[in-house]
């Protein structure tokens, strides 16, 4: 079980692999972003030595807040982010679709991640992704969780992503489920979890109660049915990674933030039949 680097912020991703070895989890995904620590992979591999806590995962800088982070190129950006996976010996890349405004990327990507897995032990896991909803005009909060209860659904919206906010219109060889952009999408998680089938390597554990943004919530908290998809991994040898990527910047202090970071890491060992613990890939010794 991983604890996301971004589960921690505002705070520093020495805090997260320090949350990550106090609390028990197994290792951290890497959110690389505008923190100049997460783009530096000396950086990060002095913090996982000095905390003795392994990175499972690296998520490629693809946030629209991260659009310059290791260069303004995408498809550069993805192939460094397998690389800096290779020499920390993590298993696992997440990508997002591209964005339609990419158009390069976008017509060669499913192609790119072809070749990269062809070519590398790393798993470059696509992640389910969510619509720009119209009801976003009308409010983002219980408004639109109301709003998303009553019609079934998210209603009018569009999608940022070519071609599609869900991997599996195109099909990728390996995926990551998040569960809070499941809620958001008004997307049935089961469903989903099973299209991706065996595919599915990767799980965002998290909740979301269907608001018109990303909520992030401790799993639990929420609408989607964060246990029965646990289960069904579980049940069905599930031998990927699960992490915690949670919100947690309403936290008034540490402990608050710890209290919630260790409840999502008990959720997942209980309802995943005491975690996974996958094995890494050996690291390379150069740098990226």
């Amino acid at each position: 079980m991983g604890l996301s680097t971004a589960s921690v912020y505002p705070q520093n991703a020495e805090a997260a692999f320090r949350y990550a070895a106090e609390l028990g989890y197994d290792g951290v995904e890497l959110m690389v972003w505008a923190e100049a620590a997460s783009q530096s992979i000396s950086a990060v591999q002095t913090l996982s030595r000095t905390y003795d806590v392994p990175v499972l995962a690296v998520h490629a800088p693809c946030l629209l807040i991260s659009q310059r982070v290791w260069g303004a190129d995408p498809v550069a950006k993805l192939t460094r982010s397998v690389r800096a996976a290779e020499t920390f010996g993590a298993s696992t890349v997440v990508v997002h679709p591209p964005f339609r405004w990419q158009r390069r990327y976008a017509m060669g990507f499913a192609e790119q991640v072809r070749e990269l897995e062809d070519n590398s032990a790393v798993a470059v896991a696509v992640e389910n992704m969510f619509p720009m909803r119209a009801d976003t005009l009308f409010g983002r909060g219980e408004k639109s969780v109301q709003r998303l209860q009553r019609r079934g659904g998210p209603g009018p919206g569009l999608t940022a992503f070519s071609p599609s906010y869900d991997p599996t219109d195109t099909g990728f060889r390996h995926y990551t489920l998040d569960l809070s952009h499941t809620a958001t999408a008004g997307t049935d998680a089961l469903a989903l979890a099973a299209r991706m089938g065996g595919n599915l390597v990767h799980l965002h554990l998290a909740d979301g109660r269907g608001a018109a943004h990303d909520e992030h919530l401790v799993p639990g908290e929420g609408t989607q049915p964060c246990a029965e998809v646990c289960a069904t991994l579980a049940r069905k040898g599930f031998a990927g990674q699960a992490v915690a990527e949670i919100n947690t910047q309403n936290a008034r202090t540490t402990q608050e933030r710890a209290a919630m970071l260790a409840r999502t890491l008990a959720f997942a060992r209980e309802h995943l039949g005491g975690g996974v613990r996958p094995t890494p890939t050996p690291p390379r010794a150069d740098h990226v």
